[in-house]
């Protein structure tokens, strides 16, 4: 993506943020980031989990390389905004993750966010302070780079399965906004009610909330009642897919029929749709 592409999709990105509600699919590859767009979704993020599982390894687990050159492929792909999950930052301690947000912004995108969780079940989470620190220096990368992608401050507290997560989020949430966080993330909140309270006290700032699973009180319509910005799917359309290969490959492995096939994507449609690009 050139410099001119790229600071459009930025612009794009800060407007959809300043009001409203929208949707933002998880693409993990050049092919799901091109059909995310055909459908109409105005952003797109990546899923560090999904594009993992695609190479054969574990969320958390692709290299610091692997991970930016997959960001200029999705970010090349399409024209819409792109959001990196751009995990820990790659790094421990701030002058790491400085330099690793610096790296992520040349690759084209539109924002990227930087989570809390340090990977190490003992002490899942970086001391708030540590984690403030980092999120500054992501902020400080991002400004000197004059290419003001929006950053996104996660708190790991509900996927780590800390206890009192509510109150250890909110108060991160804070934080970080302060810390010059654009927009702000709690992965895996889902009670309204908590979902109300992280809305406001980050406020004015938006916040994204994840929705990974089937659930009745979680639609768009319902989360934009409760003053959510924006919305992401993680993981979720990944493991559609795998779902669907697994039922299929098991039948075939199994019993030797092939009805699940009948589930496929039209071939002609993805062809034409892929080969109108030319």
């Amino acid at each position: 993506m050139n410099s001119s592409a790229q600071a459009s999709a930025v612009a794009q990105f800060h407007a959809l943020h300043q009001s409203g509600c929208f949707v933002l699919p998880n693409p993990w590859d050049a092919g799901t980031a091109i059909y995310l767009q055909h459908l109409g979704f105005k952003a797109l993020a990546t899923t560090s989990a999904g594009f993992a599982f695609s190479r054969g390894l574990s969320d958390g687990k692709v290299p610091r390389d692997e991970m930016l050159a997959h960001l200029r492929d999705i970010a090349a792909a399409t024209s819409l905004p792109v959001n990196a999950d751009f995990l820990n930052g790659f790094a421990d301690e701030p002058e790491g993750v400085a330099n690793n947000v610096k790296l992520c912004v040349e690759t084209g995108v539109a924002g990227l966010s930087i989570e809390d969780s340090t990977g190490n079940d003992d002490v899942p989470l970086y001391d708030e302070a540590l984690a403030t620190e980092r999120i500054r220096a992501a902020r400080k990368a991002i400004d000197d780079s004059k290419i003001p992608v929006v950053l996104t401050a996660r708190c790991e507290a509900w996927l780590v399965g800390l206890p009192d997560a509510l109150n250890i989020a909110r108060q991160r949430l804070v934080a970080f906004a302060e810390a010059g966080a654009d927009c702000l993330y709690a992965p895996s909140v889902r009670e309204p009610r908590e979902i109300a309270e992280l809305v406001k006290a980050v406020a004015p700032k938006p916040l994204n909330v994840l929705v990974s699973r089937p659930s009745e009180q979680l639609s768009v319509a319902r989360l934009e009642d409760l003053g959510v910005r924006r919305i992401s799917v993680g993981s979720a359309l990944s493991a559609v897919a795998w779902g669907a290969f697994i039922h299929a490959a098991r039948e075939i492995a199994e019993t030797g029929t092939f009805e699940s096939l009948s589930g496929a994507a039209p071939f002609a449609d993805l062809n034409n749709l892929f080969g109108t690009r030319l």
